[in-house]
């Protein structure tokens, strides 16, 4: 199905408009790997993570954030050995146990390692708002999600894990909004992580709004309440949650946002258009030169494909070497055997081990 871009940024968020489902859920069934016979079981961890950053923001998220930690088969009987760490972030409309459930984990992680792949600790944060998705972003409206996974997350999980605490260790992915999320933090944040893999990422280039109807931003503008924000359909609530994100408005109660006028030329177009990844390229080709690796990935039947490909020729513009595959499948298809395959072993390669 060929997904339609109703508003700045498509909103293609998630898995949801290329499966053909509408609901707020956004769950998808995903291709299975086979089981890799002989893998050894991971050891998950559902956690609570505290972020200073998210603290006070306008819509209520919690900065008690949902975190789960896939721990690889030798953590409790090898006390001694530090681990690399495998950010992982999930798409929009959905949390971290939807995600899991996606790309099939633990299965996928153990058919990882069971083929060769180093060991390394997977965290998968749960960055779901009121609206559906954190866009990543640092909003006075949605807290700053970026700070939260680069910074208060990494903290946490270096403190109370026993990871390699070092970007050359460290490695970032992320899937359709997670990977605009590991775009823009990857971006910002290249003294964090070591190596970057952006999955089908979303919202990467400005697009015009010209397909925000009259009737759709009248029926946004006339919300009083997020409870009667959380009824409305997928679309609707996901151009909320770009608002949420990108162009907040904390004078603009109840939803504390500004909506765009549905004419180019608005001024909070321009907003959003600033927080597309390859608006702001230009001003991170240094940062996306310290990474050891980079690799891009979207399906051929994916409605992303086209920014996909702008970011490939974004790269190549700059001779920054990555990776850059276009695979059979649509947007959320293979995403279970693409992280099995092709994502897991990509940071065994790149990350550096003990």
């Amino acid at each position: 199905m060929r997904l339609q871009f109703r508003v700045l940024v498509a909103l293609s968020l998630a898995a949801a408009t290329i499966g053909g489902l509408t609901s707020a859920s956004a769950q998808v069934a995903t291709q299975v790997p086979d089981p890799v016979p002989g893998a050894k079981k991971v050891t998950l961890q559902r956690i609570k993570v505290h972020s200073a950053a998210l603290e006070g923001n306008l819509e209520g998220n919690s900065a008690d954030r949902d975190v789960i930690v896939v721990l690889p088969p030798s953590y409790a009987s090898s006390p001694r050995r530090r681990y690399p760490v495998v950010y992982a972030l999930h798409g929009y409309s959905i949390g971290a146990e939807q995600w899991i459930k996606e790309i099939h984990v633990p299965q996928t992680v153990e058919g990882a390692f069971a083929k060769g792949t180093p060991e390394v600790i997977v965290v998968l944060p749960d960055s779901k708002t009121v609206h559906n998705g954190s866009m990543y972003s640092r909003s006075p409206t949605t807290g700053d999600f970026e700070t939260f996974v680069a910074r208060d997350l990494v903290a946490y999980v270096d403190k109370n894990f026993r990871t390699l605490p070092r970007r050359e260790s460290r490695g970032l992915v992320g899937h359709s909004m997670g990977g605009y999320g590991a775009t823009r933090i990857g971006m910002n944040h290249s003294d964090v992580f070591g190596a970057l893999y952006v999955m089908s990422g979303c919202c990467l280039s400005p697009r015009s709004a010209g397909g925000l109807t009259p009737e759709l931003l009248a029926k946004l503008k006339s919300v009083k309440s997020i409870e009667e924000a959380q009824k409305l359909g997928w679309m609707e609530r996901a151009t909320l949650a770009s608002a949420s994100a990108w162009s907040p408005d904390p004078a603009n109660a109840p939803l504390f946002l500004d909506l765009p006028s549905g004419q180019d030329g608005d001024d909070v177009v321009a907003r959003w258009a600033a927080n597309s990844p390859l608006a702001f390229f230009d001003q991170h080709v240094a940062d996306l030169r310290r990474y050891k690796a980079i690799s891009v990935d979207v399906g051929d039947k994916d409605g992303l494909k086209a920014d996909a490909e702008k970011l490939h020729q974004a790269l190549n513009r700059y001779k920054i070497a990555h990776g850059y595959e276009v695979y059979p499948g649509d947007h959320t298809s293979a995403v279970a055997v693409r992280f099995q395959e092709y994502v897991m072993p990509f940071f065994g390669r790149n990350l550096a081990f003990q």
